[in-house]
């Protein structure tokens, strides 16, 4: 059946189908994760908690070569986390297993999504947006990484050493850790998306190339500050290490908006 020969009720049942089908793929990888959990909760999601992990070694070695940065050698990194809720730890354990299903899922969906409207689509247009969301994907995973490997240990860091007196002693409950790694981990991903986000922009006619440089002086200023609220440490080695990634992706974004008619 064509595109136009489908009434609306065809269009409600492939919608009805296809979301059938993306929560059976989150479910299968939900109990896989349930299964596995224990073990990614001491060697993935705990990791930054620890001294060993490799960001924090690679920056010992690096600072022990450059002297203006930060001494990551001469602290041991002992996080002291505690849980005060009865039902916390299982509940954890449900959820946990339910938001790495829809990360992992992610690419599954956006085919879907994908296979969903593309008989609506001219040929052009699909062969566009194919390359649209597997760059999306592709976005979207290195974001995360980045908020895993730099962004949550570097923030996690600096709040669990802060201390506003030698009385108060810092401990970190469940809860606060994974709503801290879990919104920081999403967070870089879908900012990874920035050059997505402004091609779908361009699009619709909503994005020029003269925007991005008309208003970078305000951009870089934002991304600054933007940079500064992510990881609140003080040094400005911590700041850069965030702010580039950020400005890059608003430089990479000026590549998938269109021109102005006069350029």
């Amino acid at each position: 059946m064509s595109v136009q020969e489908m009434s609306f009720w065809d269009h409600l049942e492939e919608l009805r189908w296809m979301l059938l089908r993306v929560i059976i793929a989150v479910f299968v990888f939900a109990i896989a994760g349930f299964v596995f959990m224990p073990w990614l909760f001491d060697n993935v999601v705990l990791w930054p908690a620890k001294s060993d992990f490799f960001l924090y070694r690679y920056m010992c070695a690096l600072s022990n070569r450059i002297p203006f940065l930060p001494d990551f050698c001469g602290e041991n990194l002992a996080i002291d986390m505690i849980n005060i809720d009865l039902t916390a730890q299982f509940f954890r354990h449900l959820s946990t297993s339910c938001w790495f299903a829809v990360v992992l899922v992610c690419p599954y969906i956006l085919f879907e999504v994908w296979r969903f409207i593309t008989p609506a689509l001219y040929e052009h247009e699909k062969k566009n947006v194919r390359w649209v969301f597997l760059l999306g994907s592709i976005m979207f995973f290195i974001g995360c990484g980045v908020g895993y490997a730099v962004i949550f240990p570097m923030t996690l860091r600096f709040l669990y050493s802060y201390s506003l007196s030698d009385v108060i002693h810092n401990q970190i409950s469940l809860s606060s850790y994974m709503d801290n790694f879990l919104t920081l981990i999403l967070i870089m991903g879908f900012v990874f998306e920035m050059p997505l986000i402004s091609w779908l922009f361009s699009q619709i006619g909503l994005l020029k190339k003269s925007f991005f440089k008309k208003y970078r002086r305000y951009a870089i200023l934002i991304l600054l500050i933007a940079a500064a609220v992510i990881t609140p440490s003080g040094d400005p080695f911590t700041l850069a290490l965030v702010f580039f990634p950020l400005y890059a992706l608003y430089e990479l974004s000026v590549f998938f908006v269109k021109a102005d008619e006069k350029e």
